[in-house]
């Protein structure tokens, strides 16, 4: 397995290859949570386990202490890189950065239900769930390890957020034919919802339908990237022809919007990431400035990935692939602020609107596609489905 330590005080913390040992128990310790920055190699996913990534993290030097008073570890995912990342606090001190294979890993979304998180991803929906008992830990340092025990076998929709309905079952954004969509026995999918201006169901990505956001275990919102009806017509609309649509009306409450993603409810608020323009902001929903979307804050690169806990937002960073997104008002943002753009986390303070703590990555890996908070791990890894860990680990309650 594939993951990358922090190197902390100036020394290399030994690599934690895990769980090839027996589940064992590990006394906890405090770190002194200082920055650091480390020179790794991050393997790529399924499709080019071969190619080698070099990649450099830094985080800053609040950032354990901040997950620690938020009782929480971060989740992200990659797809360019192949990989699903959950960063918690080491028992020594400091930081662990945890990756594991996923093809192609798009959305994500904790499932307290069964103390684990869903991930959509390339052909595959697959429910991880943390098969640790309390005070019990992976090669003495990880007290939460999460296991894919369902993978739903989807073929390639170009999934990307994904929620879980009230029942408990996963609901998918199925970019490639427009729709919200549910995992199904025997099809690929079940169609449950589409845009009303796309006239079919067609494996056409017309919109680019990508976000959406969850109210009471129902589809609530989603975020478009056009209102087109014509396949790839989103592209010549990335400008300003983005909205949100609620799913329940099938109206559009807010347009003129940059690439928008990843819909959150949160605090009565309905927040947005306006990508192209690097904005995290809100829709006001009633009022007289009802449809109107306000930026809260600018965030140095194109912003996917958004989640809240505890008064502050967690917020994913790209950087802009120029070639295929360049004119984005996000260009001169980036120039107006003197700054590069960002490839990583940064957590804003919604008191203050300011980033208080925040991960970055520099060199190959540029672009994340979501961000989650997972209440509870300190220490949290994965394992991949096909690899040697998965079939070593055997784990099971004894009958009473």
């Amino acid at each position: 397995m594939s993951e990358d330590e922090q190197k902390r005080d100036g020394a290399d913390a030994p690599a934690q290859d895990a769980p090839d040992a027996p589940v064992q128990d590990a006394p906890a310790q405090e770190g002194d949570g200082k920055a650091q920055e480390q020179e790794g190699e991050a393997k790529a996913g399924e499709q080019s386990q071969e190619k080698q990534l070099q990649v450099n993290y830094s985080v800053s030097g609040g950032l354990r202490n901040r997950l620690e008073q938020l009782g929480a570890s971060v989740i992200f995912t990659s797809y360019q890189s192949g990989l699903l990342y959950l960063i918690g606090r080491r028992p020594e001190g400091g930081i662990s950065i945890h990756h594991t294979r996923v093809p192609k890993p798009m959305g994500i979304c904790p499932d307290e239900n069964i103390g684990g998180f869903m991930v959509a991803g390339d052909y595959q929906i697959s429910r991880f769930v943390n098969v640790l008992n309390k005070n019990e830990f992976a090669n003495k340092a990880f007290d939460a390890c999460y296991v894919p025990r369902r993978v739903y076998l989807t073929g390639r929709l170009d999934a990307h957020d994904i929620g879980i309905e009230s029942d408990g079952s996963p609901l998918f954004v199925n970019t490639r034919y427009n729709c919200l969509a549910r995992v199904s026995e025997r099809e690929s999918f079940e169609p449950v919802w589409k845009p009303s201006f796309v006239t079919d169901w067609i494996d056409e990505d017309r919109c680019h339908l990508n976000g959406l956001a969850m109210e009471n275990g129902e589809a609530r919102y989603v975020t478009v990237v056009s209102r087109s009806n014509t396949i790839d017509g989103w592209r010549d609309r990335r400008v300003d022809g983005g909205a949100v649509l609620d799913v329940k009306s099938g109206e559009v409450i807010c347009d003129g919007l940059s690439m928008p993603h990843s819909p959150r409810l949160y605090e009565g608020r309905l927040w947005i990431l306006n990508s192209g323009t690097g904005d995290l902001g809100f829709v006001h929903l009633d009022g007289k400035r009802k449809g109107e979307f306000e930026s809260f804050v600018f965030c140095p690169g194109f912003v996917r990935g958004l989640a809240f806990r505890n008064g502050y937002a967690f917020v994913g960073l790209s950087k802009p692939r120029y070639q295929r997104f360049e004119g984005l008002a996000l260009d001169d943002r980036l120039k107006e602020a003197d700054s590069e753009p960002w490839c990583g986390v940064q957590i804003i303070d919604l008191s203050t609107r300011a980033c208080v703590d925040w991960l970055r990555i520099d060199g190959q890996i540029a672009e994340l596609y979501d961000v989650d908070v997972l209440a509870g791990p300190v220490c949290p890894m994965a394992v991949s489905a096909d690899s040697s860990e998965a079939a070593q680990l055997t784990k099971f309650e004894k009958p009473s």
